[in-house]
């Protein structure tokens, strides 16, 4: 491995558009951030080191032997979120990139392409969550003050977004590579207005030197033809850092393993699918690699490399489609429970489920048969109650799996075998029954807890949780602020403690969404008598849902809460508590 002449960043971007550059299958993928990519190109302005980086020069007659990849450049977090694949043309050599991807992207990115991310607040499957931001800088000015350091105003903005004001003049970056010299610098600083700012100019002139004349990519070339000395420089180069993930460095194993399918494609595919299912999903990668060691029955389901060696990766290609369509056929079933991303509080909970499912070779017709009827529900209380019991998907959590794996393949059983299941998590300290004070801790859940969601559809499990429910405020929220409290007549010492009851469990219900649009902020009492303006349906409604007497005056709020508090609180007793207990309340 030697030391080379360094080159510049536009003479590096000529070598990426070439595909003289590429990414090997052992790579991750492009994972920085906007703000990571503004950081790195303010550092090159103020001429910080950046590192060195390592590439590995494979030879024409070797290069049909490898899959490759090209870089990022226009990402988008839903629609382009991989490295797409490259055809290298026979004959030709290449420099696959060991260390440094993540940079050289973020130049290719920042330089030449866009960059696309899920905005706040925004549902993952409205095309309109993720706007196309370009990379600009704020030629006018330095950048404020910051705990950063950062000395240039570098950021991801839409075209809408880079307006001009007297301070601020928002260059994009990526026309850095059209300016040729210093007399276009100069004509561009002319056109847009700022001939007196020298300070525009200035920063034009070093961006354009970084970029055109400064040898500033510095790299290590390694030229041996032999794969497996390859891969041990580049987990020795990559498993020491905290950005790399050990499940980034196994799928890159895994597909340089794998002969007849491409891991890379397969794995990050099928994690689109499932992110995809009815309202959404956060599954990660991690997660379907660990769900690949557990349903093909490979030794621990633990992220080591023992796991993931030569043999253990023909068998989990061969069981590959088979085990796809049972964490497929997983997701759907939890989507049907009323599960997200947003409300499945751990997504390893999964797990068992798939592992029962596949066992048994079930398909769609699963979802929907009378026949499982029994098993879905069976599967559902576990799975919430596994949801709501802390610290069961915490430490010790591969070791659990691979238990509760062990349990049901002993099992052999038809259905889903819940009683052996939590024998073997109660004998590993996490039992499923609850004591008073979790049930305590329980019924006073506040709204954005992801516990809200399963503890709700255990309360209410008369909801049709397929179509799209809301978490409701039977007293609206809006009412809560401590200026319309006083309004209401509500003494001061008690407007906190008001405003903190509104958002606990006794004051929430899962609500159809159509019907929680219409309620809007209406007080419960008057939304109920026009929702409802039968008395049987509104009685009907008022029982199933815990509502006890509702009282027609906001006033009435706190002996609401207090009385429906004490109605759940027994209802969970019931639901999840030591049998003794439960047995106490039924008899009571």
């Amino acid at each position: 491995m030697t030391f080379q002449t360094p080159i510049t960043i536009r003479h590096a971007l000529d070598h990426i558009h070439r595909h003289d550059y590429v990414l090997p299958a052992i790579q991750r993928e492009f994972v920085w951030r906007p703000e990571q990519i503004a950081r790195l190109f303010d550092s090159l302005m103020q001429g910080y080191p950046i590192g060195s980086f390592l590439f590995w020069s494979v030879e024409r007659d070797n290069v049909r032997q490898y899959k490759f990849y090209d870089f990022v450049r226009d990402y988008h977090q839903r629609l382009r979120p991989h490295c797409p694949p490259v055809e290298v043309p026979v004959g030709q050599s290449v420099i696959a990139v060991l260390d440094g991807q993540q940079r050289l992207t973020a130049l290719n990115i920042g330089l030449r392409g866009s960059h696309a991310i899920k905005e706040p607040r925004m549902w993952w499957n409205n095309p309109d969550a993720f706007p196309e931001k370009r990379l600009y800088i704020n030629i006018a000015a330095d950048a404020d003050a910051n705990e950063g350091g950062l000395a240039y105003d570098f950021c991801f903005l839409g075209e809408e977004r880079a307006q001009h004001s007297d301070s601020c003049h928002w260059f994009p970056v990526r026309k850095i590579l059209n300016l040729n010299d210093a007399t276009e610098i100069f004509e561009y600083i002319q056109a847009a207005g700022l001939a007196t700012n020298r300070h525009a100019f200035r920063t034009l002139n070093l961006l354009h030197a970084v970029v055109h004349d400064r040898p500033l990519i510095a790299f290590f070339e390694e030229s041996s033809q032999d794969l497996d000395k390859v891969l041990n420089i580049f987990i020795r180069t990559n498993s020491g850092g905290t950005v790399l993930s050990y499940s980034d460095l196994l799928l890159s194993i895994a597909t340089a393993q794998w002969n007849n399918l491409d891991a890379r494609q397969e794995i990050h595919g099928l994690v689109d699918d499932l992110n995809t299912t009815r309202f959404g999903f956060s599954l990660s990668k991690d997660f379907v690699l660990k769900a690949g060691l557990m349903l093909a029955d490979i030794g621990s389901v633990g992220f080591n490399v023992t796991n993931f060696n030569h043999d253990n990766m023909v068998v989990l290609e061969r069981l590959w489609r088979d085990i796809a369509r049972a964490l497929k056929l997983t997701i759907q079933l939890v989507a049907d429970f009323g599960f997200s991303g947003q409300t499945l509080g751990a997504d390893n909970a999964l797990l068992p489920i798939a592992y029962s499912l596949y066992k048994r070779g079930l398909d769609a017709h699963y979802l929907s048969s009378s026949t499982f009827r029994e098993d879905r529900e069976a599967i559902r209380g576990w799975l919430v109650r596994s949801l709501l019991k802390a610290g069961v998907w915490g430490s010790g959590l591969d070791t659990l799996l691979s238990a509760i794996r062990t349990s049901i393949r002993e099992q052999g059983a038809t259905s889903f075998p819940v009683e052996a299941v939590e024998a073997t998590m109660l004998s590993r300290g996490k039992g499923l029954r609850f004591e008073q004070e979790e049930l305590e801790d329980l019924v006073d859940v506040a709204y954005g807890d992801r516990r809200l969601f399963p503890l709700l559809s255990l309360l209410f499990p008369f909801h049709d949780l397929r179509h799209e429910f809301h978490v409701d405020h039977v007293f609206p929220r809006s009412r809560f602020s401590e200026s319309r409290l006083a309004r209401e007549g509500v003494e001061a010492e008690v407007r906190l403690e008001w405003i903190d009851r509104s958002d606990r469990l006794a004051n929430l219900q899962l609500l159809d969404g159509v019907l929680n649009q219409e309620k809007s902020a209406a007080l419960p009492y008057d939304w109920l008598a026009s929702a409802f303006p039968e008395d049987d349906r509104r009685h009907a409604f008022i029982e199933r849902h815990c509502l006890g007497s509702v009282p027609e005056r906001f006033l009435g709020f706190s002996d609401f809460y207090q009385a429906r508090r004490g109605v759940l609180l027994q209802r969970l007793r019931t639901l999840l508590g030591a049998p003794e207990a439960a047995a106490s309340v039924a008899s009571s």
